[in-house]
């Protein structure tokens, strides 16, 4: 088995050897493409092709697979994150009947997902690992994970190799701002080398006790969210104005913060977070103990430190065999091995191999920093994960105390308990909300709730026609439903401040909330007569009064739309009142929150028993005003 897919070393071959057997694909494009594309076998001079890619970089010369397999992924990350996501491109259906219900977020998004949106986020194993520990319960993604893992067997660690747009991202931090720093570089052996291990551990370690920290780390939640607080907004002021960019708060610069810390990191290292630091490759690391195929160097190895020099990912040991841990099988270092004595291949293949610690390595079995390090390490990650686990409990989201408010959650999301336990921070649903409905958390609920979706219906409400929030969650935290089940979840109950209410107020007349309610179709808000004034004889005086809003609990979802109305022209527009006079509000009672199930047979169950409730009623009315011929 081979799996060499570097660009070999171009040398002129010895005299009377055979030049070396070209591959079919090689034998193929020369058949296409012009002559002068390709390299001399028998001169040794480069063609076209080589000397491209040489200028683009001496890792493009070498794997130039390998990096165009980067740069696909990259590029889909973006197209994901700016198109997929980006809710703006719907337009409302002009062919749809005055009665029926819109979808054109739902049916926009349907046809931009020729690829799932959070289709990197699933596949980053440590997302779903964590969360499906905390929560204790099956996350969907489980499945993908698995697939990845299977995948690395036969290309150990080739996520972070080939696809983590992360690492793409600081690669090309490294190439265009950290190589012109050079006074922070550290040596190669430090004990820094296993800090990905330890911060795997104390994830996992958080996890088993429900606290889910892996979106601090983890690296596609780490580029997603870093991306939505970078630079959505300004392509939001871009399509839309600076009017319509959500406010920030302490939650995005510390996002931010954490965000240019993973890049700030290449200061010391080239792809130092991605060598030393990150979890989600600790994952892939720790699943080549079962690989099948790994990086061998035979014994024509000339010992000239070409190959690590190259090797991006620190995998290469002083006597040239390899850290198989570490390995991505990249390749890089294949196509700078002048004499070709590197081959990948399966990983019982013994044939012609160095002899191993020649010159000497002085590693030991468990690692270059031995058994003290370990050791320490270990410890720190224990100690550091029962530290925040502890803080989390002391400075969490105090669900226990029912005085606490509760956030307003997106429409599906599992019980505030769970959903801390599975919402994994990536910002994937703030970025597929139209108008920035959802906006994350800061301290609120303390560390707990930190970078979580919070409907903020002071800046707008939830769109009839929009069910992204959870199609887009890679983890289940905020449930995929179908637009006929979202309408009729519950987020929250909308509640009127009789005090500060203009009608109820009897200050002056106002149905912004009941044209709105109307207008998205829920019609859960109608009108009550207050204030009516009577006359000399004591009967009402004709349209007398206010007509003010009462709340149907029994239809309201909670959107918010009317909380929004309120607030955009009685308080920004007329300042006729300091806040909204109508408010969603969270909590028990006033929200659905279901694990499973669906939400229209608990509509239609909630009906049944109003309806037996009024003939229980109407029955018991009927036999107490009742009575026997003999008693009339």
């Amino acid at each position: 088995m081979r799996l060499d897919l570097f660009l070999p070393f171009l040398r002129k071959p010895k005299k009377g050897a055979l030049p070396p057997r070209e591959s079919w694909l090689l034998r193929g494009a020369k058949r296409i493409l012009p002559k002068s594309w390709f390299a001399d076998a028998a001169s040794g001079k480069p063609g076209l092709f080589r000397r491209t890619l040489k200028w683009l970089g001496p890792t493009w010369l070498s794997s130039p697979w390998r990096r165009l397999t980067q740069a696909v992924f990259f590029a889909l990350f973006l197209w994901l994150f700016f198109y997929v996501a980006w809710p703006y491109s719907a337009r409302p259906d002009p062919t749809r009947l005055p009665d029926a219900w819109p979808s054109h977020y739902t049916d926009s998004l349907v046809a931009k997902e020729i690829v799932h949106a959070e289709a990197l986020l699933i596949l980053d194993p440590l997302v779903a690992v964590s969360t499906a520990i905390a929560a204790r319960t099956w996350v969907w993604s489980l499945v993908f994970a698995g697939l990845i893992l299977l995948i690395g067997v036969l290309v150990p660690r080739g996520f972070c190799g080939y696809i983590c747009p992360l690492g793409t991202l600081i690669d090309l931090f490294d190439w265009a701002v950290g190589k012109r720093v050079t006074r922070f570089r550290v040596p190669d052996d430090g004990w820094w080398v296993h800090i990905k291990y330890y911060l795997l551990a104390g994830t996992l370690i958080c996890s088993v006790f429900g606290v889910l920290v892996s979106g601090y780390v983890a690296a596609i939640p780490v580029i997603t969210r870093g991306f939505l607080f970078l630079f959505e907004p300004f392509q939001t002021a871009a399509s839309r104005g600076w009017h319509n960019v959500a406010p920030l708060n302490a939650g995005h610069f510390v996002s931010i913060g954490l965000f240019f810390a993973v890049l700030a990191l290449g200061f010391l290292k080239p792809r130092f977070w991605c060598k030393y630091v990150c979890p989600s490759g600790a994952v892939f690391s720790v699943g080549n103990l079962l690989r099948v195929s790994e990086r061998k160097v035979e014994d024509t190895c000339i010992n000239c430190n070409k190959c690590v020099e190259i090797c991006p990912f620190d995998a290469i040991k002083p006597d040239f065999t390899t850290r198989t841990t570490d390995c991505t099988l990249c390749q890089t270092c294949g196509g700078v091995c002048p004499t070709q004595a590197i081959k990948f291949v399966e990983r019982w293949n013994l044939l012609q191999l160095k002899v191993e610690n020649d010159p000497p390595t002085h590693e030991t079995a468990i690692g270059r920093r031995g058994f003290l390090s370990l050791a320490a390490g270990t410890a720190a990650a224990a100690v550091g994960a029962g530290a925040l686990t502890a803080a989390t409990r002391v400075w969490g989201a105090k669900l226990d105390n029912p005085s606490v408010p509760r956030p307003v959650r997106p429409p599906g999301s599992v019980p505030e308990q769970e959903f801390l336990q599975m919402c994994i921070r990536c910002g994937e649903c703030f970025k597929a909300c139209p108008n920035n409905v959802l906006q994350p958390l800061a301290f609120e609920q303390g560390l707990e709730g930190l970078w979580t979706p919070a409907v903020k219906a002071d800046w707008a409400g939830c769109e009839s026609s929009c069910n992204a929030c959870g199609q887009v969650c890679p983890t289940g935290a905020i449930r995929a439903l179908p637009l006929e089940e979202k309408k009729v979840a519950r987020m929250g109950l909308a509640i009127v401040n009789l005090k500060t209410c203009l009608p109820h107020a009897q200050k002056e007349a106002c149905q912004l909330c009941v044209d709105e309610c109307i207008s998205a179709g829920y019609s859960a808000i109608e009108f009550t007569r207050v204030g009516t004034q009577v006359d000399a004889e004591g009967n009402p005086v004709e349209d007398s009064g206010f007509l003010a809003p009462v709340v149907l609990t029994d239809k309201c979802v909670g959107c918010g739309l009317c909380q929004t109305r309120c607030y955009a022209i009685n308080v920004a527009e007329k300042r006729l009142l300091g806040a909204s006079a109508i408010v969603i509000e969270g909590g028990d009672g006033k929200e659905d929150r279901l694990l499973t199930g669906s939400y229209l047979a608990l509509r239609e169950k909630e009906a049944q028993e109003r309806q037996a409730e009024q003939q229980r009623k109407q029955k018991e009315s009927g036999d107490s005003g009742y009575l026997p011929d003999f008693l009339k």
